[in-house]
């Protein structure tokens, strides 16, 4: 594996259609010998990441923490958490990044702190203290219950009781994961200084944790149930979790989100070239939501949804989804990904009995880089890696063990990288790491994959290859094109340059029929792929792809 060390470019526009690489840093590389991936263990594998050819790399948090939530329970905003390493650690991991050309985005988790952060500490001594009114406090009901109805993702009311201020406090998570009070002035101001902090150290991005979930209801106005003409949509939680039974109007996606998001906005413009991801989870509302907060080039830079994190991998879907965003953003930006370590591996979750999982991953990748947006990977999806199947003794993850058996939770698409098969745990560490690595994942390792050809790493880097040749693949036009059969078809089109693209979804062969528009095209190759094309009429096996270049 070769790759060259080239200065960091791109324009304040970098991000758009940049191609994002997701690293989970306690699964990434161990590099001190505890079973834990940290940062030192990310920059000697930054090589890697820079071969795929991406843009960017996103880490997941690595600050101060408890780690009740992997990290996502934040005690210090400004420093690293010693299981990783230190701040100095990560003005090497960013030096280096920037100069193998990648950006560095970090994750901001600001809807909440950790109970053990210091701002949280004072709140909940007295109704009086500076920071009294820093978190979502309030009274009983008369006879003592919650507030309201409103409940936590995790399980169980959202709120928790406080002996010491005789109040309830809002959680969306754990309840060791207090909700920060974004009404508040000086919640925002102090928000903004630790973005500020991280600017300053050079990161060229942010990927904003439940972006959705800053403000609540200032009346805590009880959720109505959601009526079942809404519960077609992306679902929230799985169906085992009561919180998918709600309609979450108050707790969440207030209209006093978007002036914060034009104060983020104008903190990262005094920056240059910076930019701003935002995961928006609200259900049949995530496109509305997306376009309200990308719209209007003065609040993010793009969001993502779980639109496409789903088990539906099928032509309807797909351009459902796409129709949607391009009708309703009409001047903003999405980014689109099949995996995060939120959710079920997508070679798991599109792979069929019958099917060669390493197709559909190089399928699965071949129409998400095609698709207009910009796109994510997450670590270990280039290896076509599966959901790793975890005894309940193994799990690590809080809402895996709230909801065992009938949700297993994010455990198993978070267990270690696999880098060389010959080496203990597959060369991620020299002990036993903190998730089990499975055999059948250290057999497809990188070392196993790096020179193959054919192999779903090798698929990867020539298709990242071929998307940043064309600049109609980045953000070009696009449209789709009718069918009578489950196709998915649609031209990318930009100046002079047209491509067409038709994906089988299914596991039949089709034909798909050129139209008239697009007379004259000519098959344009896709590593891994080589349907029957007589220059009018595409024949495609089951799980086919089909390119051509007008």
């Amino acid at each position: 594996m070769s790759v060259k060390t080239t200065a960091i470019s791109g324009g304040k526009d970098w991000w758009r259609g940049a191609v994002i690489y997701q690293i989970y840093p306690r699964s990434f590389q161990d590099s001190t010998g505890d079973g834990s991936g940290d940062l030192n263990g990310i920059t000697g594998r930054l090589e890697h990441a820079a071969s795929l050819g991406v843009d960017a790399i996103w880490l997941s948090p690595f600050f101060k923490s408890p780690m009740a939530d992997m990290g996502y329970d934040v005690s210090d905003y400004c420093d690293v958490d010693p299981m990783f390493g230190t701040l100095a650690d990560f003005d090497t991991l960013v030096d280096k990044a920037h100069r193998l050309g990648l950006k560095v985005i970090i994750d901001q988790v600001i809807s909440h702190t950790s109970d053990q952060h210091p701002w949280f500490k004072e709140s909940r001594v007295s109704r009086e203290n500076p920071k009294a009114d820093w978190y979502v406090w309030a009274d009983p009901k008369p006879d003592g219950t919650a507030p309201n109805n409103w409940l936590s993702i995790f399980g169980g009311p959202g709120w928790e009781w406080d002996g010491v201020r005789r109040q309830y406090y809002m959680h969306n998570f754990l309840t060791s994961q207090p909700d920060l009070n974004f009404h508040n002035p000086d919640v925002q101001d102090a928000v903004l200084d630790t973005v500020k902090f991280w600017l300053e150290r050079g990161v060229d991005g942010f990927r904003l944790d439940t972006v959705n979930f800053y403000f609540h209801d200032k009346h805590l106005r009880d959720n109505p149930p959601l009526d079942g003409s809404l519960k077609g949509g992306t679902a929230d939680a799985p169906d085992t979790n009561p919180y998918g039974m709600q309609h979450h109007l108050h707790d969440k996606t207030q209209p006093e989100n978007v002036a914060f998001l034009k104060r983020l906005r104008s903190l990262l413009d005094r920056y240059e070239a910076r930019a701003t991801v935002g995961e928006v989870g609200d259900g049949y509302r995530s496109l509305s939501t997306v376009a309200a907060y990308t719209t209007g080039g003065d609040k993010l830079n793009m969001c993502y949804t779980f639109d496409l994190l789903s088990p539906n991998f099928t032509a309807d879907h797909i351009r459902n989804c796409v129709t949607a965003v391009e009708t309703q953003c009409v001047d903003g930006w999405i980014c689109w990904a099949f995996s995060n370590h939120d959710v079920m591996r997508h070679a798991s979750r599109f792979t069929a009995d019958g099917d060669d999982p390493a197709r559909i991953a190089k399928l699965a990748l071949t129409v998400l880089s095609t698709l207009r947006g910009s796109i994510c990977l997450y670590q270990g999806e280039e290896l076509g890696l599966f959901e790793a199947d975890l005894a309940f003794e193994d799990l690590r993850d809080p809402y895996g063990i709230r909801f065992w058996p009938a949700f297993k939770g994010r455990d198993g698409c978070r267990t270690p990288m696999v880098w060389d098969a010959g080496m203990p745990f597959a060369g991620f560490s020299t002990v036993k790491p903190w998730l089990p690595v499975p055999p059948a994942h250290a057999a497809v390792a990188v070392d196993r994959q790096d020179k193959q050809a054919g192999s779903v790493l090798s698929h990867y880097r020539q298709m990242l290859k071929l998307r940043k040749a064309h600049g109609a693949l980045i953000d070009g036009d696009i449209a789709f094109l009718a069918t009578n059969q489950d196709l998915l078809a649609f031209t990318r089109t930009k100046g002079k340059d047209t491509f067409l693209f038709v994906f089988n979804l299914t596991r039949e062969t089709v034909q798909f029929a050129v139209p008239s528009g697009l007379d004259g095209i000519s098959a344009f190759a896709i590593p891994g792929f080589n349907p029957d094309f007589d220059g009018k009429v595409v024949s495609l096996a089951g799980m086919d792809a089909f390119c051509g270049k007008l």
